[in-house]
C-alpha cells in the first residue's frame, strides 16, 4: 500500500488557499474602461474613404460598437442622436457595426441617425477589447478614452427591491439602462469640453 506523505497534503492545501485568496480579490480595472489611449487604426468607410483614428477625430467623439439586432443598441441610439443634436457641431458619433448580418446603413437611414457608420469593425472591436454590444466610449480629440459604459459602477443602476431583474426582457432592461448611460456620457462630454 502506497502512503501519501504529509508534505503533499500541505502543498495541495496551500495551492487551494492561494486560489481562494486570488479569487476573492477585487478584480483590477481593465485598460478598456477609462483613461487609456485607444489603439489607432485605419478603416474603410462606406463611401470608400479611409478613417484614420485618432487623426480624423474632430473633437470629443462617442464610439459605439453596435449591431442592428441588439436591444440595448436600439434603446441607446436615440439618446446618442439627442446628444449630437444638443451639442451641435461639438460631438460626433462613430458607429462601428460588427457581428451583424443585416443592413446597418438602411437601419440608420430609416431612423435618421447622424452617425458616421463604419461597417465590418470586428478587428477594431477586438483591439479595443469589445466582446459584445453595445460598446460605448467617449474619446477626446487625441483619441484618449475618457468614458466607458463598462466603468459605470453597479451602484449607479436603479435597484428596485420590489422587482426581479431576471424577470425583465432584454428590451425592458435596455430601456432602463440607456438613459443612465446617456446621462453619464453627457457628464463626460461636459468635462472634455471644459478642458
Amino acid at each position: 500500500m502506497h502512503k501519501t506523505k504529509p508534505h503533499i497534503f500541505l502543498q495541495r492545501g496551500l495551492v487551494i488557499l492561494l486560489v481562494f485568496a486570488l479569487a476573492s480579490c477585487e478584480p483590477a480595472r481593465t485598460p478598456h474602461q477609462i483613461e487609456w489611449q485607444a489603439p489607432g487604426f485605419d478603416i474603410a468607410q462606406p463611401d470608400g474613404t479611409v478613417f484614420h483614428y485618432p487623426e480624423n477625430l474632430e473633437g470629443p467623439t462617442i464610439i459605439l460598437f453596435w449591431a442592428t439586432w441588439c436591444p440595448y443598441c436600439k434603446a441607446l441610439m436615440p439618446h446618442l442622436q439627442s446628444i449630437i443634436d444638443e451639442y451641435e457641431g461639438q460631438v460626433q458619433v462613430l458607429a462601428f457595426n460588427f457581428k451583424d448580418d443585416d443592413d446597418p446603413a438602411a437601419y440608420m437611414e430609416k431612423r435618421g441617425y447622424d452617425f458616421r457608420l463604419i461597417m465590418h469593425s470586428e478587428k477594431v472591436a477586438d483591439s479595443w477589447g469589445v466582446k459584445g454590444t453595445p460598446g460605448l466610449f467617449l474619446a477626446d480629440q487625441s483619441g484618449r478614452v475618457v468614458f466607458s459604459r463598462a466603468a459605470i459602477p453597479v451602484e449607479a443602476y436603479r435597484n428596485d427591491p420590489t422587482e426581479n431583474p431576471e424577470e425583465l426582457k432584454h428590451y425592458q432592461k435596455a430601456a432602463r439602462a440607456a438613459p443612465l448611460w446617456a446621462a453619464k456620457l453627457r457628464i463626460a462630454i461636459d468635462l472634455v469640453l471644459e478642458e
